[in-house]
Parts: structure tokens; sequence; C-alpha cells
């Protein structure tokens, strides 16, 4: 029987994690204390064009954490930044962003924000926050037409990867004479225990008493599992080394699963729960 080893959230796309004992399904991926997971994004200002670490490592080094009623954004060299949870509602969506193909309207979290991002990041830019009333779906080829709901995510609510998948990634990464990597490389919202390795692409589904889990899509891979998540500096990327036995013909290097919620919104998720299993075979 699998287990959830770990569970985390993504406030700002692109940023640190805030790591978690328990969560919430929502509509849209995990959410905690009224911040959901890829709730904000970075954009440039004028084009509205998503900024990840892709562009720039530094953006690792941007800490979120949740105080009060506020999101406040910490990073190396900083004052803290906060930002109201509750204001967006009183406000109109007319920032114009895109996240890959997908453009749409969000919240600007206005000029207080954009200049701490625009000082520490050294370019133009804004704060975006999702608009909960835009709906932002799942490709329907992936999800067997089910209606999985995103907010500034790549494309699925949840990114799931297990503890033994990323053993055996070590241990080949060991045996090339590379350094082993932690999870947060892979930057997943939940972390699998008492798996075999790459189990998750065999499953149908993971099932709580009021919840279930549904894997769709190998998650494909770009060189963020390159970028040091501590220090926000680039090593040796392990694409290479994935890409000897992780190859996936339609999607390129493949590691991890994308998730959408099959059932049961509002359940809660909790560090050493107990899964069900159905499998694939």
């Amino acid at each position: 029987m699998a287990s959830i080893s770990a569970l985390n959230i993504y406030p700002v796309k692109s940023c640190a994690a805030i790591d978690l004992r328990q969560a919430t399904l929502g509509r849209a991926g995990l959410e905690s204390g009224g911040v959901g997971d890829r709730e904000w994004m970075v954009v440039e200002a004028g084009s509205g064009q998503f900024l990840t670490q892709r562009e720039d490592a530094r953006m690792a080094l941007i800490t979120p954490a949740t105080v009060a009623g506020s999101l406040i954004l910490h990073a190396p060299g900083m004052p803290a930044l906060a930002v109201a949870l509750d204001e967006f509602s009183l406000r109109s969506a007319t920032l114009a962003v895109r996240v890959w193909n997908h453009a749409c309207r969000a919240f600007d979290e206005g000029d207080g924000a954009a200049t701490w991002l625009s000082d520490y990041l050294g370019r133009k830019l804004r704060l975006a926050r999702f608009d909960p009333a835009h709906r932002r779906l799942s490709n329907r080829e992936w999800t067997q037409n089910a209606e999985a709901h995103n907010r500034f995510s790549d494309g699925y609510p949840i990114l799931m990867v297990s503890q033994a998948s990323l053993a055996d990634l070590n241990d080949r990464l060991l045996l090339a004479g590379r350094e082993a990597l932690p999870m947060n490389r892979f930057r997943p919202n939940i972390v699998l225990g008492d798996t075999g390795p790459f189990d998750e692409d065999r499953l149908l589904s993971l099932s709580g008493a009021d919840f279930s889990l549904k894997p769709v899509k190998p998650c494909p891979r770009c060189p963020i599992p390159s970028i040091d998540q501590a220090n926000g500096t680039r090593g040796a990327d392990p694409l290479d080394i994935l890409a000897q036995y992780r190859n996936d013909p339609r999607l390129g290097v493949v590691f991890g699963q994308n998730t959408i919620i099959a059932r049961g919104f509002g359940a809660v998720l909790a560090v050493g729960q107990s899964l069900d299993e159905e499998w694939s075979f």
C-alpha cells in the first residue's frame, strides 16, 4: 500500500515550495491556509509572458510563507514582501498574462510587488494572481475527457513522484560518478512512499476514503532539475542519465506523473497517510 511521504505547494510558479503536513484538495490542486498551488505567477511587464527558473535560476530563492492573512515572500538581500490574500476579490482581473500557449486575464498585485520582483531579478516584472472565475483546463486527450482545472501550473493540477523513483535515478547518477539529487529538484506536489521505482506510471488511481487521484500523463522534464534549489545555481543536468531509460517517444524524457483529482474536492491529505492502489495491469 502506497503512502504519502511529503506534500508541497508552490504558491508562486517557479519559486520555492511550502512543505506541508496536511493539504486540501482544491478544485485546481493542493491548497493550504487560503493559498493554492501556483496561484501566483511572475510575468514580464508589458508582454505578460511568464517567467521561470529556466530564464532565471534565482527564482528558486524566492521563499513563500503565509502569515496572518498574507503571502510573505523572502529573497536574499530583499525586505520581506507581504501580499494580502483577500484583496483580489475587490479588484478586476485586468492584467493580460500568458503561460505556455494559454492567455488569460489575472489580478495584478500592484506596483509594490512589481518593484520588489524587478529589483531582485533585474528586469521589469509584475506579480499576477490567478482569477478563480477563469477556467483553465488540462488537455482532455490525456484526462480522458475529464475536466481538470489548473491555475498557473504547466498543465495539470498535481505532480506526483515516488521516493523509489528518485532512489533509482540516484543509484544511476552515483554509478556515473555524479552526485545524488534531492527530491526538490523535481518540484512534486505529492511524494509517494512504500512503492517500487516508477510505480506511479502503472497506477490507474490512488484513493483514500473520501478522494481519488488519477495519474494521467508522464511529466516531460525540462532543465530545471539541474538547478540547485538551495542556492539558485546551475549544475550537471540529470536528463542525460534519465534519457537512457526514461525516454517516451511521444513526450521526451519523463519523470513523475501529472495527476488529476477524480473525486473528493475538499478532502484533506496528510503526510504518512496510506493510499489504496488501483493498477493498470
